[in-house]
């Protein structure tokens, strides 16, 4: 018997944002999604709009399971994860351990093509899947700030900041032309 995709099932029981207050809680696995979503919408973009040729369906695989050591390891704080470069490493090799754990949940036919998924950082859809999951963070706290939670506020304006120093040219166009529509209610769209 193979437990990987059961283990994969369990995002969905790693909740975010735990050391903030929140209106609603966010799962794993619903970031997992709307990361894929805003992936696959930036690499489109990038092609459409650049003349691109990036993989907008390997990068919204790639999304689905960006942070799937966390079912592992759980979700850690943002200010722990990142708070020193020695932290950062160890954090590291703790995501690559939480990796070998889940591969180690496969029959060997599909580890290498899971392999390839799960650690993913070389390849050349990484920063699309990276700016989505930024894209996806600060909609989070749009969302939550929208509802009255001031709590977001702080991590909003921090997280502008690193999106609007991220150099792909698609993440702009999206921000541009897509994120307004964020803070819109649906009677608003």
């Amino acid at each position: 018997m193979h437990t990987f995709f059961a283990v994969i099932n369990r995002m969905k029981y790693i909740n975010r944002w735990g050391l903030m207050r929140n209106t609603e809680r966010e799962n794993l696995q619903q970031h997992s999604h709307e990361t894929a979503v805003l992936a696959h919408a930036l690499a489109t973009i990038a092609n459409k709009r650049f003349g691109e040729e990036v993989n907008a369906e390997k990068a919204a695989v790639l999304a689905l399971y960006h942070d799937a050591s966390e079912i592992v390891t759980g979700d850690m704080p943002t200010p722990i994860k990142y708070g020193t470069p020695e932290l950062r490493k160890s954090y590291g090799m703790i995501e690559d351990h939480a990796r070998k754990i889940l591969l180690k949940r496969l029959p060997d036919y599909l580890k290498p093509d899971y392999e390839k998924i799960l650690d993913a950082e070389s390849a050349p859809e990484w920063p699309y899947v990276k700016a989505a999951d930024t894209l996806s963070a600060y909609i989070k706290c749009v969302s939550e700030i929208n509802a009255g939670n001031t709590e977001f506020s702080a991590a909003e304006k921090k997280i502008y900041k690193k999106l609007e120093s991220n150099p792909l040219p698609a993440l702009h166009v999206f921000m541009e032309e897509f994120l307004p529509a964020y803070g819109r209610t649906l009677d608003e769209s």
